[in-house]
């Protein structure tokens, strides 16, 4: 419990036995419930994540998104806290966004990894290519939006009962900020945090996902809402 909420940490993960202990062995105590969710591994990461206290899913259908709506769903807390495995995001972190997010009385904060202080951290290739997606989001929905890409978020895990999440890949990051920011009772903020390199494979693909984030943003603009939430 932090300050009378219960707090659910979820962490996507494929192959990242490596960088899963890292960011587990450093998890704040008061975290209630942590969702480690093994979308397809083929190394060690589940038997890590389950040593070390973490509640272990399973999802064989690979995705970004579709990994953290298996999360959402099997998540207790009244707040959720997201990050990667990778150890790129800090666990320490975690105290000081929840602070924020208490203080500023908001539903959703994310937590963006600009400026990076690290320049091992990411490539300019990397830097250039989250500009151009966050610009292209800040203009489409209105609202200007440092790291649309940012994987580190903090929420009210209430506001997933009107989100329209249809993501299953890496758009997945930027949606679930669409769908705050197009709410208007879902209150928004972003705030810095330090981003470092990660440890193990790289999963991503700047080029394919870039554009496939673009032609997301366009798609998700132009077409109307479903309805209905995830939980």
């Amino acid at each position: 419990m932090y300050k009378g909420q219960a707090i659910t940490v979820i962490i996507p993960c494929l192959n990242e036995e490596q960088g899963v202990e890292r960011v587990l062995r450093r998890m704040p105590e008061f975290v209630d419930q942590v969702i480690v969710v093994d979308n397809g591994s083929t190394d060690r990461t589940s038997e890590v994540a389950r040593s070390l206290g973490a509640q272990v899913i399973r999802e064989g259908v690979r995705g970004y998104g579709r990994a953290y709506k298996a999360g959402f769903r099997q998540a207790t807390g009244d707040v959720i806290v997201t990050l990667d495995g990778d150890h790129s995001y800090p666990p320490d972190a975690i105290s000081y966004l929840l602070e924020a997010f208490l203080h500023l009385e908001v539903d959703f904060l994310n937590a963006s990894r600009f400026p990076v202080r690290d320049r091992r951290a990411m490539s300019f290739k990397h830097k250039f290519g989250n500009l151009m997606l966050s610009l292209a989001m800040s203009l489409l929905f209105f609202r200007w939006v440092r790291d649309s890409q940012s994987g580190m978020w903090v929420f009210a895990r209430a506001v997933l009962r009107d989100m329209d999440l249809v993501s299953d890949g890496m758009a997945f990051s930027e949606e679930i900020k669409i769908e705050a920011l197009r709410d208007p009772k879902i209150r928004f903020a972003e705030i810095s945090i330090q981003y470092s390199s990660r440890l193990g494979e790289i999963k991503l693909n700047p080029w394919r996902d870039g554009f496939n984030n673009l032609f997301f943003l366009l798609k998700k603009r132009f077409s109307r809402r479903r309805g209905g939430g995830i939980l």
